[in-house]
């Protein structure tokens, strides 16, 4: 009954760029994600990420052991973030991917105060790609959030592959969350029943297809982006021999006619692609539009292009009142992710 799911007891899944309590992320480790000369720049990005996240909210960070949680606590020590605003967490994982396997938090407002929940879906390693890190599906219980309640879904679904503007309006892909590998018992129909019972999706607006290289099966968080209420942020090629101009210029048209959840057109805005980001000949899923929005700030993945200060630019305009920062990503995108991958917002409430 509707009465009995996150929908029908008022919850639903706020933006992202309004107010957190925390960010949690995972702190990497994985030599099966990125090699070992590439595993230090990477932990390079995410001190950089935790001083930024720390001086405006908490940061919850995921570790493996007492020893690699001593480990980390030394190289934090020595960095600029606020001590007092991170914490770590002996919690196993495979993978620094927290965004995907990681709970989705939803919330409701009454009278009296805002009522925090999470939702636990099932993750399968993006189709069953990466049998080990398949274990990753059990973080979320194993994560201290007890005081919220939980509903767990009967459905497979990564953080990334959607997007809202808070108000009922969400962004996917036909190619991921359609792909027989990971609901092929669900029809087009039922999963957005699902998303609309669990996460509030009153108006769902399906993209194509996503990036070259991208292992994920085409997440939305690499080609299109609420800013705002009525304003997304698309991933644009220019070059028309590029691999990824057809599919990206069809996601734009289709946002271009879109509407929101009351029937307005959105604004759309086009964002540069970095150029191709490559590693021994592959295609990396390099894009701008991995970017993260935190209390105050903006954190926004960088890659030694041209179009690096195109990208930081029209964030800055976007978000005036909020600090942009690059971080560069060439290390983290080897892993076929960046910023919005390796975080996870927990709204305040």
């Amino acid at each position: 009954m509707i009465e009995n799911v996150p929908f029908g007891l008022g919850y639903a899944m706020p933006a992202e760029w309004e107010r957190h309590h925390a960010t949690w992320i995972s702190w990497p480790k994985n030599l099966n994600s990125f090699r070992e000369n590439v595993l230090k720049d990477v932990e390079r990005a995410y001190v950089r990420i935790i001083e930024e996240l720390s001086a405006n909210e908490k940061v919850e960070i995921l570790v493996d052991s007492e020893a690699e949680k001593a480990r980390v606590a030394d190289i934090l020590s020595a960095s600029n973030s606020r001590k007092d605003n991170v914490n770590l967490h002996i919690i196993p994982t495979k993978d620094v991917w927290i965004r995907d396997y990681g709970p989705i938090f939803i919330r409701r407002a009454d009278i009296r105060r805002i009522d925090l929940a999470y939702t636990h879906w099932k993750f399968n390693a993006w189709g069953d790609k990466y049998g080990e890190m398949k274990d990753d599906t059990h973080v979320p219980e194993l994560m201290p959030l007890r005081e919220f309640r939980k509903f767990k879904v009967d459905m497979v679904l990564e953080g990334g592959s959607i997007d809202t503007n808070g108000l009922g309006t969400f962004l996917t892909t036909e190619q991921c969350l359609l792909n027989k590998n990971r609901n092929p018992e669900l029809s087009k129909g039922k999963i957005e029943g699902f998303l609309r019972s669990y996460l509030g999706a009153l108006n769902i607006i399906w993209l194509g297809e996503g990036l070259e290289g991208d292992d994920t099966d085409g997440h939305v968080d690499d080609i299109a982006r609420f800013v705002s209420k009525d304003t997304v942020v698309c991933a644009y090629e220019e070059d028309a021999n590029d691999s990824n101009y057809i599919a990206l210029e069809r996601n734009f048209k289709i946002l271009e006619n879109a509407e929101d959840q009351d029937g307005n057109r959105l604004r759309v805005i086009k964002m540069p692609m970095p150029g191709k980001v490559e590693v021994d000949g592959m295609r990396l899923p390099a894009s701008y539009l991995n970017f993260y929005m935190a209390n105050r700030l903006v954190l926004v993945p960088t890659f030694s292009s041209k179009n690096d200060s195109t990208a930081i630019g029209i964030m800055e305009k976007l978000f005036p009142e909020r600090k942009v920062v690059g971080i560069d990503c060439r290390g983290l995108v080897e892993g076929f992710g960046a910023i919005h991958c390796a975080t996870q917002q927990q709204p305040a409430f």
